[in-house]
C-alpha cells in the first residue's frame, strides 16, 4: 500500500535510491505556512455565489507531483497532455488531479485516485512524502499540491483513460529549477512563499476547469 499520511512516518529506506531518501526525508517535515482550514472560512466570506452552508471539501482538489529518478539519476516528474475532446483546457499540459470526492480520505488520497484513473498509476508504487502549500484556482478552489516518489518506476505500465488524457510524458525536474527566479517572484505577487516545489503546478489539472 501507498504510504500517505502522516508522512513523516513513511520509511524513507523504501525508496532504494540515495537521493530519493535524502529528497524525502527533506520533504517530511515541510509544513505549509497557512492552514488550510483557516483560509477557507476567509474564502467562504467571499464568495458571492455560493451559499455558507456548502461543504468547502467540495471545494477541494489536489495534483499528484511524481518524482522519480532518471537513467542518470537525475529526478524526473510525470506530465500528461490533457484530452483534445475536454471542454476545458484541451491539449494543455497538465500534472495528474483533479477534485476531492466523497470516499477519499485526504487530498494526499484524491492525488492518487486521480493519477489512477487518469494514467494507471497504481498507488503502491508511490511514497507520498510532503503536502505543499495549497493555492486557490481561478474558480476559487483550494488545490493541494502532493508530492509522490516512486522508487520502482519501471513497474509502472501506463494506461490512459483517453477520455480525459491523450499522452503521457515525463521531463527533468530541472527544467523548472531554471525558471526558478522568475515563477518566484510571480508567486510571491501572489501572497505565496516562493517555495520552488509549489510552483510545479504550471498548469490546470483538472478534468474540469479550475
Amino acid at each position: 500500500m501507498a504510504c500517505i499520511v502522516p508522512p513523516s512516518l513513511c520509511q524513507t529506506e523504501d525508496l532504494g535510491s540515495e537521493n530519493l531518501q535524502k529528497l524525502a526525508k527533506q520533504l517530511q517535515f515541510y509544513k505549509p505556512p497557512k492552514p488550510i482550514d483557516e483560509v477557507e472560512e476567509n474564502i467562504e466570506h467571499v464568495i458571492n455565489d455560493v451559499p455558507s452552508s456548502v461543504n468547502m471539501r467540495e471545494r477541494r482538489a489536489a495534483v499528484l507531483i511524481c518524482l522519480f529518478e532518471g537513467p542518470e539519476g537525475e529526478l524526473r516528474v510525470i506530465l500528461t497532455r490533457r484530452s483534445m475532446n475536454l471542454a476545458s483546457h484541451p491539449g494543455d499540459v497538465a500534472l495528474p488531479g483533479g477534485k476531492m470526492e466523497e470516499g477519499d480520505e485526504d487530498e494526499s488520497a484524491t492525488a492518487l485516485r486521480e493519477a489512477m484513473e487518469e494514467i494507471g498509476l497504481d498507488s503502491s508504487l508511490v511514497q507520498v512524502v510532503a503536502q505543499l502549500e495549497f493555492f486557490l484556482s481561478q474558480h476559487l478552489l483550494t488545490v493541494v499540491p502532493v508530492i509522490g516518489l516512486v522508487s520502482r518506476i519501471e513497474d509502472f505500465k501506463p494506461l490512459l483513460n483517453a477520455d480525459e488524457v491523450d499522452a503521457i510524458f515525463d521531463v527533468p525536474l530541472e527544467m523548472f529549477l531554471k525558471f526558478r527566479k522568475k515563477i518566484t517572484d510571480l508567486r510571491r505577487e501572489n501572497g505565496g512563499d516562493g517555495s520552488m516545489l509549489s510552483i510545479i503546478l504550471i498548469s490546470n489539472p483538472s478534468k474540469e476547469s479550475f
